[in-house]
């Protein structure tokens, strides 16, 4: 029973390593990230999926607005990924959403924004109608949405006291450690006197789903080499990131 254990572990520690390589390989390609998401080597989140993007939302939202009175509030979604699905499930809402992430990272592939409008409308909301749009950017303009691509820098340049509701899905461990304080601040400034945010925080690596990523040593896993390669997470521990917040 211990050998086979031992066994187990010897071969998903390789697998991660193997996958590691990989990355660190592949992300030095010179081809643009849109390339990478269609062969779904590199992804960020699953909101280009209809089901994914209803379920992700509304924890978010129910976690703030369980009485659902949010008529003409403005919500900010950190890290949006492919998708501006949130957008469309705002504008259904009578309410408006701003997208910022690090870049432009959107899908243009928009059938599922018609398979997630017909969703909405099933469960009784008033989405816009998507029928004469081509592509994210009309879709982003009729659910006067704004989408920002510069991460901290767009953040900072949202105005004081401004949105009622702040969400991301997994995305907090993907910030890096060297702003992860200023972000949150940041997110702190934009927020109303009364506004809310929900963030779900995956604690764990992102290749196997264990703790391999505190193997390394801070100088190696901040280094370049290694935030860059489409696998980093800021290895913050659930009380570290409490107590930032709560600073």
């Amino acid at each position: 029973m211990q050998t086979e254990y031992v066994d187990k572990e010897i071969k998903n520690n390789s697998i991660w390593l193997f996958k590691v390589i990989a990355k660190i390989f592949l992300s030095r390609v010179p081809l643009i990230y849109q390339f990478w998401q269609r062969l779904g080597i590199f992804r960020h989140g699953r909101m280009d999926n209809a089901e994914y993007a209803l379920k992700t939302f509304f924890l978010h939202f129910k976690n703030c607005y369980p009485n659902k009175n949010v008529y003409g509030k403005t919500f900010l979604e950190l890290g949006p990924g492919d998708s501006i699905a949130s957008a469309i499930i705002a504008r259904s809402l009578n309410c408006k959403c701003i997208l910022v992430d690090t870049g432009n990272y959107l899908s243009k592939n928009t059938s599922s924004y018609i398979v997630l409008k017909n969703k909405l409308i099933k469960i009784g909301l008033n989405p816009p109608d998507l029928h004469n749009t081509k592509n994210v950017e009309d879709i982003l303009g009729i659910c006067k949405a704004e989408y920002y691509t510069e991460g901290l820098k767009s953040l900072r340049n949202i105005p004081d006291n401004s949105i009622d509701m702040v969400f991301s899905q997994a995305v907090l461990e993907h910030i890096k450690l060297d702003i992860f304080e200023e972000t949150v601040y940041q997110l702190r400034r934009i927020l109303k006197k009364d506004g809310l945010t929900s963030h779900e925080i995956d604690l764990k690596d992102h290749l196997s789903y264990s703790l391999n990523n505190l193997r390394f040593s801070k100088n190696l896993w901040e280094s370049k080499f290694i935030s860059n390669s489409g696998f980093y997470t800021n290895r913050l521990r659930y009380s570290e990131i409490i107590d930032i917040f709560k600073k």
